[in-house]
C-alpha cells in the first residue's frame, strides 16, 4: 500500500495518544467514581467501563474482545457487574472519572487551551475514517456521543484511535499464532510491555501460565532461555506492529501527514506533563 505519510508516522501519533485514555485506568479517579456506584473490586471496574459501550454482554464477549484476560477472571466479574452498574451508569462515572483525571494531570489553565482545543479536533477528524467492521471494541465505541468539551473530546477520540489499532492488532496476534500469554510474554521481552507481575496481577494468569507460555515461544525459537527475545522473536514483534500499522493507516492518511505531524506535537506536550504528574504507577513498563 502507498501511502503519503513518513515511516511509521501513523504509530507514533498513536503512541502518544493513547496514554490519553489509557491513564484513567490507573486513576484513583476512576475507582473513586465506580465505587460510588457500587463497583469497589478494580477488575470489575476495568472491565464495566471498557465493555459498557457494548452493552450488558457476556463474559465471552469480553474475553474475546479483550484477547489477553483469563477467561476465568472474566466470568468472575462479568456479567454480575451489570447488576451493581449498568452499562449507561458504568459510561457516565468513567466520563466523569476521565474528566477529572485530565483535569488533576492537566491541570485547569491547560484544559482550555488553544493547543488542546486543536488537538480534539485533528483526532476527532482522523476518526472520520475508522471503519467499523470486524472492530467490534471500536464500532461500539464509535456509536456513543462526542463529549462537548474539548478535553473530553479529546478522550473520546483517543478512545476511538486506541480501540480501532486494539482491534487490528488482535487479529495480528490470532495470525501470528500467538495466544494471549504468549502475546504478553513477547511483548515484555521487548521491553515495552507491561512488566510481568503488572501483566500477573492484572490480567489473571498465574505464574505457571507465564512460564509455560515462554516454554512455547523458545520452542518455537523466539524466546532464550533467559527471557530475551530471538532474532526470529525480534522478527515476528517488529512485523507484528508493521502488519498493525497497515490495518491502522486509513486514520491517519485521513488526516495527512501536516496533521499527523501536528496532532503528534500536540499529544507528545500534553501526555510529557500528565507523565510528570503521575499518570502512571512506576515500574508498570518492562522486564521487571
Amino acid at each position: 500500500m502507498t501511502t503519503a505519510l513518513p515511516e511509521r508516522a501513523g504509530r507514533r501519533c498513536h503512541n502518544v495518544l493513547n496514554p490519553l485514555h489509557s491513564c484513567q485506568y490507573f486513576s484513583p479517579d476512576l475507582g473513586r467514581e465506580l465505587a460510588g456506584v457500587g463497583v469497589t473490586d478494580r477488575s470489575a471496574a476495568y472491565f464495566a467501563v471498557r465493555a459498557a459501550a457494548m452493552g450488558p454482554v457476556g463474559a465471552g464477549t469480553v474475553t474475546a474482545t479483550f484477547y489477553n484476560f483469563r477467561h476465568e477472571l472474566v466470568a468472575r466479574h462479568v456479567p454480575m457487574v451489570w447488576r451493581t452498574a449498568s452499562p449507561e451508569v458504568a459510561l457516565a462515572a468513567r466520563e466523569r472519572a476521565a474528566d477529572a483525571t485530565l483535569r488533576r494531570l492537566l491541570g485547569d489553565e491547560v484544559i482550555a487551551s488553544e493547543e488542546v482545543a486543536e488537538a480534539a479536533r485533528l483526532a476527532l477528524r482522523a476518526t472520520e475514517a475508522c471503519t467499523r467492521t470486524a472492530r467490534p471494541l471500536y464500532a461500539a465505541h464509535a456509536d456513543l456521543p462526542v463529549p462537548d468539551e474539548p478535553h473530553l473530546a479529546l478522550w473520546h477520540a483517543a478512545t476511538l484511535l486506541r480501540e480501532h489499532r486494539g482491534d487490528g492488532h488482535l487479529a495480528v496476534l490470532l495470525d501470528a499464532a500467538l495466544d494471549p500469554v504468549e502475546a504478553l510474554v513477547s511483548h515484555t521481552a521487548t521491553g515495552r510491555g507491561m512488566a510481568p507481575k503488572w501483566a500477573l496481577s492484572t490480567r489473571g494468569w498465574h505464574r505457571d501460565d507465564w512460564d509455560a507460555a515462554a516454554g512455547r515461544l523458545r520452542e518455537r525459537g523466539l524466546l532464550t532461555a533467559e527471557g530475551e527475545l530471538t532474532q526470529d522473536g525480534v522478527a515476528l514483534r517488529k512485523e507484528i506492529e508493521v502488519r498493525t500499522d497497515r490495518l491502522d493507516a486509513a486514520p491517519y492518511e485521513h488526516l495527512g501527514a501536516t496533521g499527523v505531524e501536528r496532532l503528534t506535537e500536540l499529544a507528545t506536550g500534553l501526555v510529557s506533563t500528565a507523565l510528570a504528574a503521575g499518570a502512571f504507577p512506576e515500574g508498570m513498563i518492562g522486564k521487571a
